[in-house]
């Protein structure tokens, strides 16, 4: 009797090891080219933790970052900006296209270069509008705009207005930094207002960004900052990849004097050979298809130099 279930049990492994045989060579097998891609992108693509870099600063503040709430705040603004690859790719290049206009009234004004991250941060240089309608690259309220001489109305919104948007949040910032003492707190007071900010610090008895408890958005703003600044100050040792070609491009311009009413900006346009939706991209606090200007106020209209744009194809 032991003998024929020995007999019996054998045949049930046999008899299973054929069926798995059988359907092994059913299954359809996988073109060797995706074998290698699955095996490369298994290989290839690894999530690390990120190093804390040395002497972390945001305009030659030091970062704190030998306290533990500190570098842990820092850690996740550096891993969130690292992974984040599609938006970094893209910030590399805007600022390669931007930043040359930023820079040199950053340093006129004499504001830190390290305020040029603060723009990132903002609106990733984009000419965004929040919920709460603050518009442009500085992402500036209306009424914060009005105060440091911005013309904003339905014809004309110079928040949109590169260079003079980057010279009111120079001021603003340079107020802030004389009430507060440093430029890590000026910093804040842009996000949170000098009065916010100082409220916290009388009520907290605090005298740093560092120390003062605050809200998610305003809790995260410098670090935000800082980070952005180390990474795309260091792209290969984050694993961007680029070359200079993949960058967007700086278009030189030259301005033209209008002091005068605009009837039809087509073909104001047309008269530089450019068609109207270039000159609406290079100035685009020109909110309508023609300006008022019952006063005669001079503006500075930028029209690209020759070689840069193709249009009309396909006409």
């Amino acid at each position: 009797m032991k003998m024929i279930k020995k007999m019996l049990a054998l045949l049930g492994v046999v008899f299973t090891f054929g069926i798995l045989v059988n359907a092994a060579q059913d299954e359809p097998q996988k073109p060797l080219a995706q074998e290698i891609l699955e095996k490369k992108l298994v290989n290839d693509y690894n999530v690390y933790a990120i190093a804390m870099p040395d002497n972390l600063n945001f305009s030659g503040e030091l970062v704190p970052i030998e306290n533990p709430d500190i570098r842990e705040r820092m850690d996740r603004e550096l891993l969130v900006n690292t992974y984040w690859q599609s938006n970094g790719l893209l910030l590399f290049k805007r600022a390669n296209k931007f930043f040359p206009i930023i820079e040199p009234i950053l340093k006129e004004e004499g504001v830190p270069d390290d305020f040029k991250y603060l723009a990132v941060i903002e609106s990733s240089l984009t000419q965004a509008v929040s919920p709460a309608r603050a518009t442009g690259f500085w992402q500036i309220l209306k009424g914060t705009a009005k105060e440091y001489g911005l013309e904003v109305n339905q014809n004309v919104d110079e928040r949109y207005h590169i260079e003079k948007s980057t010279r009111v949040a120079c001021k603003y910032l340079k107020k802030a930094k004389k009430r507060f003492g440093t430029w890590t707190l000026a910093a804040a007071a842009y996000n949170a207002g000098s009065a916010g900010i100082n409220r916290r610090l009388q009520k907290q008895n605090a005298a740093s960004y560092y120390d003062l408890l605050l809200g998610e958005e305003t809790g995260r703003y410098v670090f935000r900052i800082a980070a952005v600044k180390e990474i795309l100050s260091n792209p290969k040792k984050y694993g961007f990849n680029f070359s200079t070609e993949d960058l967007y491009e700086h278009i030189p311009t030259f301005n033209v004097l209008i002091d005068e009413p605009i009837t039809d900006f087509t073909k104001f346009a047309a008269q530089y050979n450019i068609n109207y939706k270039i000159l609406k991209l290079h100035n685009p606090w020109l909110r309508e298809a023609h300006l008022n200007n019952a006063t005669g106020k001079e503006y500075l209209v930028k029209i690209p130099r020759e070689g840069y744009y193709t249009y009309g194809v396909g006409q």
